[in-house]
C-alpha cells in the first residue's frame, strides 16, 4: 500500500478507506477503556492526525513501551470521521510497525515549550517542533515563488560561482579558500604567501555576492537572476546577521533606477501574496504564536503603494522628527536600522524606497548622478525590519567606473573582465539584492534570523 501524507488525509472526504500513514509521535494519551490516542506528524503540514490504537490489537503488548514521544511509526488503518474536536479525520489502527524508538528519559523534545535558544543547540531535532516545521515550509514555498516570479517574466536563472577572486563590495570581509598547509605555507622572497602554489594559483575566497558575474550575463541575455549562498566574514553577533546566507539577485539590461524600484516593489508584493495564499495554515500559526499582527502587516503592504523619497529628503525628515536616535543624522551618514524603521513604521506607516544616496557611502559599481555627489542607489525599507532590498543602476561608463574603482582602492587589474563589459557593447543596466533569510524572518514574524535558516552559521558557531 502506498503511503499517504497527513496533509492529504486531513482534507480527505473518503471515509472508511484503508490507508497507510508514517510519521513521528508528538503525544500519546492512554485511556482506561483500553485505547491509546496518538498524535502523529509527518511534516507535511502543521496539524497532527489522531491515531486510535486498541490495546487488544495483536502486536500492541509487544510494542507498547516502544511507542513514545519521538518514536517513528508506520500505521495501517481505517480513515474515519473524527468524533473529537479539532480535526475532521482520524485513523483506527489495524497494523502498527515501529521504525525507530526514542528513549523517554533522553529525548530532548518532550511535550512542553522550549526556548528558541535551546532549540538552536539541537538544530538536528528542532524541525520536529511546530514552529520550525512551519518556518521551513514557508521558507520552501517562498523559494518556489521566487523562481516562479522570475520565470513568469522571462528571466534566466543563473548559477554564479561560490569560489571567487572578486570582492564585490570591496569591504574585505571574505572567507578565504585554500589548500595550502597553514602550518607551513609556501612564501616568496619578501615573506608573503606564495598563492601561485595554491589550488587555483591565486588567492580565492567565498563569494559575498553573485552580482558582478550576474552583470556579465545580463549584458547578453538581458534579464537574469541568481539565487544562492553568500558569505560574509563580519564579526557581528546580532539577531539580523549571519555569516552564511542566501541572496536573490536579479540583473536587468536596459533598466534604469525607476525600473529597478518598480520591479522590487512588484517582487515583494508577489511573494507576500503567495505566502498568504499557499501557506495559510502556517501563517495563521505565526499570527497566533509569534506576531499577532503579521497577517495584517503583510496585507497592508500588499494593498499600499510604496513611498519613494530621495536620501536627502529622508535625512530632512529624520532631522525634523522629534525622535531621539542613538546615531545622529546628518547628510552623508549611513542610515541605521533605527532611522529606516522610523521612516517606514512611524512616518509613512508603510514600505519606503529611499534612493539617490551619497556616493561616498555606496559601492564603486553604482552609477554616478549628474550632481557628482550621489549615486543611483535604492534601498527598500519595511516596517519592523528596515532594509530588505538594496539595489542600484550600475555604472556603464568605462572612465567613470575606472575612476571610482581607484578611489575605492581597488586594483583595476583584478576587475579587467568587469571593465571589459564597459568597453565592448556597454548598456544601461540595473539590479538589486534581497537577503532571503530577512524575507523569511519578516514573513514569519520570527525575531532572530538564526531561526529561519536550517543551520545558522555565526561567529564561533559552525556546528551541524
Amino acid at each position: 500500500m502506498k503511503r499517504k501524507k497527513i496533509r492529504e488525509l486531513l482534507s480527505s472526504k473518503a471515509e472508511q478507506q484503508e490507508v497507510l500513514v508514517k510519521g513521528w509521535v508528538r503525544t500519546r494519551r492512554d485511556s482506561k477503556g483500553g485505547f491509546s490516542f496518538l498524535e502523529i506528524n509527518d511534516g507535511s503540514c502543521l496539524a497532527n492526525i489522531q491515531i486510535i490504537v486498541e490495546h487488544s490489537l495483536k502486536e500492541f503488548s509487544k510494542l507498547d513501551k516502544q511507542i513514545t514521544t519521538g518514536s517513528c511509526l508506520a500505521i495501517t488503518g481505517r480513515l474515519v470521521v473524527s468524533e473529537g474536536k479539532g480535526q475532521k479525520m482520524e485513523i483506527h489502527t489495524a497494523v502498527i510497525e515501529v521504525y525507530g524508538t526514542a528513549d523517554v528519559e533522553t529525548f530532548p523534545l518532550q511535550k512542553k515549550r522550549h526556548s528558541f535558544e535551546y532549540l538552536r543547540e539541537i538544530a538536528h531535532l528542532r524541525p520536529r517542533t511546530n514552529t520550525f516545521g512551519a518556518v521551513m515550509r514557508v521558507r520552501s514555498r517562498l523559494a518556489y515563488a521566487i523562481h516562479q516570479f522570475f520565470n513568469d517574466r522571462g528571466f534566466a536563472y543563473l548559477n554564479t560561482p561560490i569560489v571567487t577572486t572578486s570582492d564585490c563590495e570591496g569591504a574585505g570581509e571574505m572567507f578565504q579558500v585554500t589548500t595550502l598547509d597553514l602550518n607551513y605555507p609556501p612564501r616568496v622572497d619578501d615573506g608573503q604567501i606564495d598563492y601561485t602554489r595554491d589550488f587555483f594559483g591565486e588567492k580565492t575566497s567565498l563569494t559575498v555576492s553573485g552580482q558582478l558575474e550576474g552583470e556579465i550575463y545580463a549584458l547578453a541575455l538581458s534579464d537574469i537572476y541568481t539565487f544562492g549562498p553568500t558569505f560574509r566574514a563580519e564579526n557581528s553577533n546580532t539577531s539580523r546577521h549571519l555569516s552564511e546566507f542566501w541572496m536573490v539577485e536579479p540583473e536587468m539590461a536596459f533598466y534604469d533606477l525607476d525600473d529597478d524600484m518598480d520591479l522590487a516593489e512588484e517582487f515583494i508584493k508577489y511573494l507576500f501574496v503567495d505566502a498568504l495564499k499557499n501557506c495559510s495554515e502556517d501563517m495563521e500559526f505565526f499570527n497566533q504564536r509569534i506576531d499577532k499582527t503579521i497577517l495584517e502587516t503583510l496585507q497592508h503592504i500588499i494593498d499600499n503603494q510604496f513611498e519613494r523619497l530621495t536620501y536627502t529628503d529622508a535625512v530632512n525628515c529624520l532631522q525634523k522628527s522629534k525622535e531621539t536616535f542613538d546615531y545622529p543624522v546628518e547628510w552623508g551618514c549611513a542610515l541605521q536600522a533605527e532611522h529606516e524603521r522610523y521612516l517606514s513604521e512611524k512616518l509613512f506607516k508603510k514600505p519606503v524606497i529611499v534612493f539617490n544616496y551619497p556616493e561616498k557611502i555606496k559601492s564603486f559599481y553604482m552609477k554616478l548622478n549628474e550632481d557628482g555627489k550621489t549615486v543611483r542607489a535604492m534601498d527598500v525599507l519595511l516596517p519592523k525590519l528596515g532594509e530588505i532590498i538594496g539595489g542600484s543602476q550600475r555604472e556603464e561608463n568605462y572612465e567613470v567606473l575606472l575612476k571610482r574603482m581607484k578611489e575605492a582602492n581597488l586594483d583595476p587589474e583584478n576587475y579587467w573582465w568587469y571593465l571589459d563589459l564597459r568597453r565592448f557593447g556597454t548598456a544601461p543596466h540595473s539590479g538589486f539584492g534581497l537577503g532571503f533569510e530577512r524575507l523569511v524572518q519578516f514573513v514569519t514574524g520570527m525575531e532572530n534570523i538564526r531561526d529561519v535558516i536550517p543551520f545558522p552559521r555565526t561567529p564561533k558557531h559552525a556546528q551541524f
